[in-house]
């Protein structure tokens, strides 16, 4: 194009610069940049004010906006015409932003009992929701036992849920928790079965977090015979092979 033969260097919305006639641009994550750029449909030595050299077309993840560059005057400065960019999400001290709740996939919860406490989270990034104890009862010793929760639950499309143990518990007082998958369409009581590795009785009141729930992302691939599978560097080395 006549006329763009210096160095260019401009921002959009604070994010984006085009460098040398337009042989690099840098943008922020979440935005995604394409441009075309038009030749005049006049001849080259008409004066035409402000004439449009190039269209930008910006998607972001919460919209989408269309920046046109023009020609302001001879000196080839280029300005822009655009509305205000979108505020970004703040962080607060814990890495979480102000994004309305109802924005994520909910997991649903039917208590079944009066003594059923809803599965909670310690903390804003804590990726277990604490299950509670609906009943009061012991593990024994080199033993186990079936809590019940009195819960049942239905988690967000394309999950499932684990019951997994809780690391206080683990630690202090030698308890585990086994066979911890829900299936997606599962929707009787939840309980959790924990095993008592000590040599003592371990007791369990009613409103204990005795386990946490973490709902997890599957994938449900068709299965399909084959004569053969690739050969890798591990090979068929089993348990022990890559060290202890």
């Amino acid at each position: 194009m006549r006329g763009i033969t210096k160095t260019l260097s401009h921002t959009i919305f604070g994010q984006i610069k085009t460098a040398g006639r337009f042989s690099a641009v840098k943008f922020e994550p979440f935005l995604a940049v394409s441009f075309t750029l038009y030749k005049p449909p006049y001849p080259s030595s008409q004066t035409v004010k402000n004439p449009t050299l190039c269209r930008f077309s910006i998607h972001h993840s919460s919209r989408s906006r269309i920046v046109t560059m023009v020609q302001q005057d001879p000196r080839n400065i280029i300005s822009e015409i655009t509305e205000p960019s979108p505020k970004i999400q703040k962080l607060d001290r814990n890495g979480v932003s102000d994004v309305p709740v109802h924005t994520y996939p909910l997991l649903r919860v039917k208590k079944l009992s009066e003594k059923a406490v809803l599965p909670s989270r310690a903390s804003p990034l804590s990726a277990g929701y604490d299950l509670s104890s609906a009943t009061e009862t012991k593990v024994p010793a080199r033993g186990k036992a079936l809590i019940p929760t009195d819960l049942s639950i239905a988690t967000p499309v394309g999950t499932y849920a684990r019951i997994a143990p809780r690391s206080g518990l683990t630690w202090k007082h030698s308890i585990d928790v086994g066979a911890g998958v829900i299936d997606a369409d599962y929707r009787g009581p939840v309980g959790v079965i924990l095993f008592n590795h000590s040599d003592s009785a371990f007791e369990v009141k009613v409103g204990d977090r005795v386990a946490q729930l973490i709902i997890e992302k599957i994938m449900m691939p068709d299965v399909t015979e084959v004569d053969d599978l690739d050969s890798t560097v591990r090979g068929i080395g089993g348990f022990g092979s890559t060290g202890v």
